[in-house]
């Protein structure tokens, strides 16, 4: 019983934990229709996707870009200022420059000013002497490389740039810049230090300062300014890292909602990927606001509601279904499709609306099969009062849920056919639309979404029979239950036993079908399992193949066996059958359902023939010894456990003890079964197998009516002659 119990609390923890039970379940949908606007329950906060977006694209657009500083240009630059700058000392006068010196001085000409008159040729002149003087003494030119190494360094160490290039979209007044191909830190300068126009103001100014004369600064900064060019290039891969970094940096701008104030969604419009998230996220915070001890109070009322279920359908399967608390597997496995229908149904609800229905009409479908329908529709509703508190079901969803389940489980008495289940489908298909239907009118709802989700429980609801269809084998395997279906494909007279036993023992291979024939016709007379009764009594006698001889219904007129053995050991042949029957049985794979009519169809009843044969041998040889025990005389049982191994003993009996009736009319007939019935009444034979006396003589009565049948008197045609 504890280890029971415990099965129990297991199952329920392990849902509890699953369902996370501890929180209020979030009622809410995509596609969902709201009837009135649904206005904030609590302070919260999301995350405002366009307002990041907008943030972190600032933040890129912020970000300083990197460029790589090569200076080589400018060393060039200031190696050819010089250069032509000694070609013009070594000049005499402005006369005797050649062509390509007097090119060379007219690279020195400062443009003039709007208004200017062009010098006269002495100026000319007296300008270009000037010049050369200012460099013309020992060291001057040393001088001026010094001094022009100087006025070049910041432009050579910064870099010059013209224009920002077009795959420039960072920050526009400051640059990182990093000597190329170096691993040195690299410096932060503003743009307007390296652009070309502003750094020739700095340039000319520098020059201004730094050389012997206005003039000659004048006419240095004319040969350079021209040949300015930029020496920075964008490194890209670094700038799209230095954007993507300061873009991660920022964090999640979030959009403050106010509790009573702010609208998450609208009356009469479905929710869609905009408001959806917004109810989950108010969802969130309601959760988070939850003290443990909110929590633990739902946890407890949650514990408290399965062990209600759990008293319910204990006190049910107590005096209805023993076997499933009494067999310990039986008991975990409907433990275990209880766990895995209720976790299934909380998976699949997270992708598609009332998808929950499949577990729910897979579980009631199979516990049917398994047992009956008044235990399936009892466990079901427990599973649904599970999944529906879980889930967070509305009143008219819980209803659609728990009516298509109801459904499938009223139409599945019988599985004959493959197609059954598919039928069945197609049954709880049809109940789950129009309930739907039926509960969204009662709720005034539109009749497009209306239409749209009773659609969707009937398409659940077919699939979830052709799964059944493909689970059947499993579920007989698991549950030990046979079918309809597999009994009738057990039934066939191909099978490998019944082919032996037609060829060993013809005479008893007949004896079974007419005691099929017999049993069937009595158990549908009581409402019991004919297809189950007959395919057992096909099989009840195979142990009689080993040893076919020493049954009446195989011996030849004058051929018995039994005349050669004391009752004693005749009594051993003839209950050796049973024993060898199971062995055979499972030797073959019976299923066990078939095995009990074979071990139980004799019970525990006397072999009445050889006990009297050996106790009127006992008493003529000791008169005074008593009656001898019947206890050796008798079959090892166990007796009937069931209706149809009850229906099956008294069918055997009576076709056994009709074939040595001389004449077998209807009264006779009639007496012979009333005899026998009582006699099992009396011994105790039923007392197991759930059979009361109100059936029992419904049982007798079907029997009469069927050997009658069998034994019908023949209309004698004039010409006839006895032989």
């Amino acid at each position: 019983v504890l280890l029971r119990l415990a099965m129990c609390a297991l199952a329920a923890l392990f849902l509890l934990v699953f369902t996370h039970a501890w929180d209020p379940p979030f009622r809410h949908r995509l596609g969902e229709i709201p009837k009135r606007d649904l206005i904030a329950r609590v302070d919260f906060e999301r995350p405002d996707p366009d307002a990041t977006n907008k943030a972190r694209d600032e933040a890129r657009r912020l970000a300083v870009a990197e460029y790589d500083q090569n200076p080589e240009p400018l060393v060039q630059l200031r190696g050819q200022l010089m250069s032509d700058v000694g070609k013009l000392a070594k000049a005499e006068s402005l006369d005797k420059l050649d062509k390509a010196d007097a090119e060379v001085w007219a690279k020195f000409q400062p443009p003039l000013a709007p208004g200017t008159p062009e010098p006269t040729p002495k100026e000319k002149a007296d300008q270009f002497k000037q010049f050369r003087d200012a460099f013309a003494a020992e060291g001057a030119l040393d001088a001026l490389e010094d001094k022009l190494a100087e006025v070049m360094a910041p432009f050579e160490q910064r870099g010059l740039l013209d224009e920002l290039p077009p795959e420039h979209d960072a920050n526009v007044e400051k640059i990182f810049v990093r000597p190329k191909g170096s691993d040195m830190v690299a410096a932060q300068v503003p743009v307007s230090d390296v652009r070309i126009v502003q750094a020739a103001d700095r340039l000319q100014k520098s020059l201004n300062e730094k050389m012997p004369s206005i003039d000659v600064a004048g006419r240095l900064f004319a040969w350079l300014r021209p040949r300015l060019v930029s020496t920075l290039t964008l490194n890209v891969p670094a700038t799209r890292a230095a954007q993507d970094k300061a873009a991660a940096a920022v964090p999640d701008v979030k959009k403050h909602f106010t509790k009573g104030k702010d609208v998450l969604a609208k009356a009469g419009e479905p929710l869609n990927e905009d408001t959806y998230p917004l109810l989950k996220s108010e969802y969130e915070a309601d959760v988070a606001r939850l003290t443990i001890g909110a929590k633990l109070q739902r946890s407890l009322a949650w514990l408290g509601m399965f062990v209600a279920l759990y008293t319910l359908a204990g006190f049910y399967l107590f005096r209805r279904e023993r076997r499933v608390l009494d067999e310990l597997l039986r008991l975990a496995a409907l433990l275990a499709l209880f766990v895995l229908c209720v976790a299934a149904a909380a998976v699949l609800s997270q992708y598609a609306w009332a998808s929950d229905v499949i577990p729910l009409l897979l579980f009631g479908m199979i516990v049917a099969i398994a047992y009956q329908q008044e235990m399936a529709l009892l466990l079901t509703a427990c599973v649904a009062l599970v999944i529906v508190t879980s889930m967070g079901h509305v009143s008219g969803e819980a209803l659609a849920l728990i009516a298509t389940a109801v459904g499938a489980i009223l139409v599945l008495r019988q599985v004959r056919t493959r197609s059954r289940l598919f039928m069945v489908g197609f049954c709880a298909a049809a109940v789950g639309f129009f309930t739907t239907v039926g509960v969204g009118v009662l709720e005034e709802r539109a009749w497009g979404p209306l239409l749209r989700e009773g659609g969707t429980i009937a398409l659940w609801s077919v699939i979830a029979g052709s799964l059944m269809t493909v689970l059947l084998p499993a579920v007989e395997k698991i549950f030990a239950v046979e079918t309809d279906l597999s009994l009738i494909e057990l039934g066939d007279p191909a099978h490998p036993l019944l082919q032996e036993l037609i060829r060993r023992a013809p005479g008893t291979y007949n004896h079974s079908i007419t005691v099929a024939s017999l049993a069937e016709a009595a158990a549908e007379a009581i409402g019991a399992r004919g297809l189950l009764i007959r395919v057992g009594a096909y099989f009840h006698d195979i142990g009689k193949m080993l040893k076919p001889g020493y049954f009446a219904e195989n011996q030849t007129r004058g051929d018995n066996r039994h005349d050669s053995l004391v009752p004693a050991m005749s009594t051993l042949v003839i209950i050796a059958h049973v024993k060898d029957g199971v062995d055979l049985a499972r030797q073959n794979g019976l299923p066990e359902s078939i095995i009990d009519f074979i071990q139980q169809h004799h019970g525990t009843t006397l072999v009445e023939y050889f006990y009297r044969q050996a106790n009127q041998k006992k008493v003529q040889e000791d008169p005074e010894g008593g009656a001898l025990d019947e206890s050796s005389f008798r079959y090892p049982g166990p007796k009937p456990q069931s209706k149809e191994a009850g229906i099956l003993m008294l069918a055997d009996a009576v076709e056994s003890a009709s074939r040595v009736l001389k004449e077998p009319t209807p009264s006779r007939i009639e007496n012979l079964v009333d005899d026998i019935s009582m006699k099992r009444l009396l011994d105790g034979q039923f007392d197991e197998c759930g059979l009361t006396l109100e059936e029992v003589r419904r049982i007798g009565e079907s029997l009469v009516k069927s050997l009658t049948a069998v034994y019908h008197g023949r209309v004698k045609y004039p010409d006839q002659e006895i032989a």
